[in-house]
């Protein structure tokens, strides 16, 4: 590991809430830790979208996560120290966060967010993220 990417926080960002969690506690431990954050949103087209058209033009799907993420790490780094960068990767979600984060010090991700017995079970990309991650991961649960 360089040192240009050990003190690197790769966190994941869709715009949901609990993604949002996970955002403020990434850029309160890179201040700690005197660390950059990097924010990383995925997209893929649906399973049911066909070339012949569907609901959104192919180039929305990207638009759009490029959206939710700017919206969420601008709400959320308003007036934080840290400089936040902004990736947008084609592809799975958890995947992607693991590339991401291939030289990272560190791997932040949101959890499911659901209620009652289901608040007890991780999301299938922190779970993926948790099992095959390179570097340490912290799963943030609101």
């Amino acid at each position: 590991m360089d040192t240009a990417t050990q003190n690197v926080i790769v966190v994941g960002v869709d715009g949901s809430e609990p993604s949002r969690s996970a955002l403020r506690w990434a850029l309160e431990q890179a201040e700690l830790t005197n660390s950059q954050v990097r924010a990383v949103v995925a997209w893929e087209y649906p399973a049911f979208y066909s070339w012949e058209g569907g609901p959104m033009p192919p180039d929305e799907f990207q638009d759009t996560a490029t959206r939710s993420m700017n919206e969420a790490v601008d709400e959320v780094a308003a007036g934080s120290p840290v400089q936040v960068q902004r990736e947008v990767v084609h592809g799975h979600s958890a995947q992607a966060l693991l590339d991401a984060s291939a030289d990272a010090r560190l791997l932040v991700v949101g959890s499911r967010g659901h209620g009652s017995f289901y608040g007890a079970l991780l999301g299938s990309t922190s779970q993926r993220c948790a099992v095959h991650s390179s570097c340490p991961v912290v799963i943030v649960r609101q």
